[in-house]
């Protein structure tokens, strides 16, 4: 492998497509502002004019019928790469990706496998508000027959977004807004992360912090400020949430006996939630004290820029949360538990 360049988040899914449209020629992608001078925050930046307008186009607003078209270029052997500028539109085109996509395979014993993926972006913008920044990764991930990933750095943008393209199933691709201008070393050659293997973004001992997306940059300067107070924080990024890895995950939970997880997503019925009880179902006997989770509250996501500040988690909100399950246990033995199994039966 080449050596890393440099390389914004933006321009390393880029490269991604376009290094897999060189590749192979029935890769195409297409979408609302592909075609665009900013080419959907560089990700699609003159593809139209390297490849041609029939690899590369604009579409119009129309996001049932947009999927659709994808769907159909699968079925008949094209692997299309459908761009959708949020992931909030993504629900106008449910049947399609949910009811179409995830299902023919099963239904026609793998005679129907469509090799599309789906695009989309979340995170905060410039008080964009309830309809412009959802964070749908747990809808997906609910559904099977769907992969989700998402990359948190431009290594694993380029990497798992290759990965997406010569996968042959749905995938559903979700990029954080506020990570296209992240700079970091990415290989020239081609290469692919593969899906269902986790990264251990730092190791720590004390706790651990499962960080999805974004979150993964949020965590990390928590556990640098919690490293002058004396706590080593374990940063694990899932990179893909369907599949999981779970085997990652439950080796850092054993081995620090705390987990607290982060998401750019509701709590309620989030991955945040599936990824607690998994390893509450698994590793109960290892915890030292309860999960902690941080994620949006269970309200919609406001437009004022003072409201955005008290509703999106920062490093300090994650400091707070690795803090809380440090001092759960200290509290429980303080009141006269002595042990793991006399504190888990104090909960």
């Amino acid at each position: 492998m080449s050596a890393p360049r440099t390389l914004s988040y933006g321009e390393a899914l880029r490269e991604a497509q376009a290094q897999s449209m060189r590749r192979d020629g029935d890769v195409i992608v297409m979408g609302q502002g592909v075609d665009d001078s900013g080419g959907i925050f560089g990700s699609t930046l003159n593809l139209h004019k390297e490849f041609g307008e029939h690899r590369a186009f604009d579409m119009p607003l129309a996001e049932e019928s947009i999927t659709g078209i994808a769907n159909g270029a699968a079925l008949a052997g094209l692997k299309p790469v459908v761009v959708h500028a949020r992931i909030d539109f993504l629900l106008l085109a449910m049947n399609q990706i949910v009811t179409h996509a995830a299902k023919w395979r099963f239904m026609f014993g793998d005679a129907n496998r469509m090799g599309v993926v789906y695009r989309g972006v979340i995170g905060r913008g410039w008080g964009q508000g309830a309809q412009h920044a959802q964070s749908l990764q747990a809808l997906f991930m609910h559904v099977p027959g769907l992969a989700v990933a998402m990359p948190s750095c431009p290594y694993d943008a380029k990497g798992l977004l290759t990965q997406a393209i010569a996968y042959g199933d749905p995938v559903v691709f979700i990029e954080h807004r506020q990570l296209y201008g992240m700079k970091g070393e990415v290989p020239e050659d081609y290469y692919l992360v593969p899906f269902g293997k986790a990264r251990i973004a730092r190791a720590g001992t004390d706790v651990t912090v499962v960080a999805i997306s974004q979150m993964v940059e949020v965590a990390l300067a928590a556990a640098e400020a919690l490293a002058k107070e004396g706590i080593s924080v374990e940063v694990v990024d899932p990179r893909t949430l369907a599949p999981l890895d779970e085997e990652t995950i439950f080796a850092s939970v054993a081995k620090t006996g705390r987990l607290v997880v982060v998401d750019n997503g509701w709590t309620v019925c989030g991955a945040s939630a599936e990824i607690a009880a998994r390893v509450g179902a698994h590793l109960f006997e290892s915890l030292k004290a309860p999960v902690e989770r941080v994620g949006f509250p269970s309200l919609p996501v406001p437009s004022s820029h003072v409201l955005e500040a008290a509703y999106y988690p920062n490093w300090e909100t994650v400091a707070a949360a690795i803090q809380k399950a440090m001092r759960r246990q200290v509290r429980s033995r303080a009141a006269g538990v002595q042990d793991d199994k006399g504190l888990r039966e104090s909960w």
